[in-house]
């Protein structure tokens, strides 16, 4: 499929829709951005990118995003942390899935790719995640993206030109929230959680954004699900040794046993909830810690998509040579619907 029209891009001033919103307008794509509205907006404006503040729990400020001639949509609109209880994710997590897709089919976009979480899968199983298996969530997040997929999932059913995308932990530049911050940025976190031989799946940012968008032209992969990560799976104690390194922290050598890390966890979760803010080590997040953690991507490869970054520590490096030649002074964006 190709795409002369309008491309809209929701949570596009969080992690994620930064970096699709990014990707796009770097290939000369006419981009509407749109996030919780704003006074400033120098990100898009250095871009060249059109934004149109919208609210996803504000049912009335979104037709305006679909105005003219938007016939592809990326959405990532979405709140996106362990930290946050499920009746304040249900409103943008599921009913905002519900409103964009409703005003997608109004305005008979081309393909709307869905972005969610591997977190829907629950638990680990033994033997990495296929897109088949059944999503178990074991925390508010997982389940809020697992009922957004149910909304998705009825859309397709319905005859909507929809594909949907898992992403496991997903790190790179700008990351402030999520799991992946502890792989890209400074965090506190200064000890080995368990053995730290856990593995681990990961993607980097800008892999998911060309995921997403090379995904959208195969009229083949309308109504499919695909997972999104590197098959590198690093172990936890390699993951954090290299971040540290990175960073230029102390590489952690403690280990901590997890019962421990979880009450760790839930101090910092409520010393961080009185700041309002997201602490680097959440509670429900040290679950998917006590086993290994990965995720099949043959799907993906079958498509034909290869990744920049397929490899963890060499992805890590060059996230060293940007950190180090001063791109972390770049303003980081909200990570917010």
């Amino acid at each position: 499929m190709e795409f002369d029209g309008i491309t809209l891009v929701t949570g596009a001033a969080g992690f994620m829709g930064s970096h699709v919103v990014e990707y796009l307008a770097n290939m000369g794509v006419r981009v509407r951005a749109t996030a919780r509205p704003r006074k400033a907006t120098p990100f898009f404006d250095a871009l060249g990118v059109e934004f149109v503040g919208a609210d996803l729990t504000r049912p009335e400020t979104i037709p305006p995003l679909f105005e003219g001639e938007v016939d592809r949509v990326f959405h990532l609109g979405a709140i996106c942390n362990f930290s946050t209880p499920y009746e304040k994710l249900y409103p943008t997590n599921v009913l905002g899935v519900e409103r964009i897709t409703e005003a997608a089919m109004k305005a008979g976009v081309k393909v709307f790719v869905h972005v969610a979480s591997t977190s829907a899968y629950g638990p680990y199983r033994g033997r990495p995640f296929r897109e088949d298996d059944p999503r178990e969530p074991q925390d508010d997040y997982g389940r809020s993206k697992r009922d957004g997929e149910d909304v998705m999932l009825r859309r397709i059913e319905e005859g909507f030109p929809a594909i949907m995308t898992r992403p496991c932990t997903v790190y790179g530049p700008r990351c402030n929230d999520g799991a992946g911050k502890a792989f890209s940025r400074p965090t506190s976190i200064n000890a080995i959680p368990g053995n730290g031989r856990q593995l681990l799946s990961n993607i980097r940012s800008e892999d998911v954004a060309a995921a997403v968008e090379y995904l959208s032209h195969r009229e083949e992969s309308i109504g499919q699900i695909y997972n999104l990560a590197d098959d590198s799976n690093p172990t936890v104690e390699e993951a954090l040794t290299l971040a540290a390194e990175v960073f230029g922290t102390k590489p952690p050598k403690m280990h901590v046993p997890l019962g421990v890390v979880k009450a760790m966890a839930k101090v910092q979760g409520w010393a961080a909830a009185r700041k309002g803010q997201i602490p680097d080590l959440e509670y429900d997040a040290v679950r998917y810690l006590y086993d290994d953690y990965v995720v099949d991507i043959s799907k993906l490869k079958a498509t034909g998509f290869e990744l920049k970054y397929p490899d963890f520590a060499g992805s890590m490096k060059q996230i060293k040579e940007w950190y180090d030649s001063g791109g972390c002074d770049a303003a980081p964006m909200t990570v917010r619907a």
